[in-house]
């Protein structure tokens, strides 16, 4: 999963949230120079990780992918998911994608300082760029992963992921309505393993 079903996953916990969209930056053993309840977060993000690249429905959506987008497969499919949260957002939650977006980015901001620096970094094109709500758009995705595509050191196909998307968005669909579900009784058992 990419960083809109990570803050969504989070609840309404603010430094579980925080834990969980930095967690990328936090290596191994770095989660307990943080906060109690960020480093929560830190390893909800790890536990949502394991749990999506071993549930056989994200492996089927891998395994599409993965002839044009080699080791890629795993990041365009969490970024099609992230999609598919954005798009149906109202089928999750009661607030409105819009203001969630705005909400999660100004919590974030407000401790901009507790954030690792490869995060302070992107984090303030993402919000000027409302990276989250741009998600709910098929351009969106194709954006962002163009800008991944760019970033790799060798050719990763991922600027044509947006017509992937497009071609078989249906399938792709079906995969997040079983998966998803899933996943979020999941993350509700292990936040309170967490405790």
């Amino acid at each position: 999963m990419n960083y809109l079903a990570h803050t969504f996953l989070s609840g309404d916990d603010e430094e579980l949230l925080i834990g969980n969209f930095i967690a990328d930056a936090v290596k191994g053993k770095q989660a307990a120079r943080f906060a109690p309840g960020i480093a929560r977060g830190i390893r909800l993000h790890r536990l949502i990780d394991t749990y999506t690249d071993t549930h056989p429905v994200v492996a089927q959506t891998k395994a599409r992918l993965r002839p044009r987008y080699k080791k890629y497969a795993p990041v365009v499919a969490d970024l099609y998911f992230d999609h598919f949260l954005a798009r149906r957002f109202g089928e999750f939650s009661e607030e409105p994608l819009e203001r969630y977006t705005a909400r999660v980015y100004t919590l974030i901001d407000a401790h901009f300082e507790l954030l690792p620096e490869r995060v302070q970094y992107f984090f303030p094109y993402m919000m000027r760029q409302n990276w989250l709500l741009s998600y709910a758009e098929v351009a969106g995705i194709g954006q962002a992963l163009g800008g991944l595509s760019r970033r790799t050191s060798f050719e990763s196909g991922m600027e044509t992921a947006g017509e992937e998307l497009l071609e078989n968005y249906s399938l792709y669909n079906e995969e997040f309505s079983a998966f998803f579900p899933e996943l979020i009784a999941y993350v509700k058992q292990m936040i309170q393993e967490l405790d």
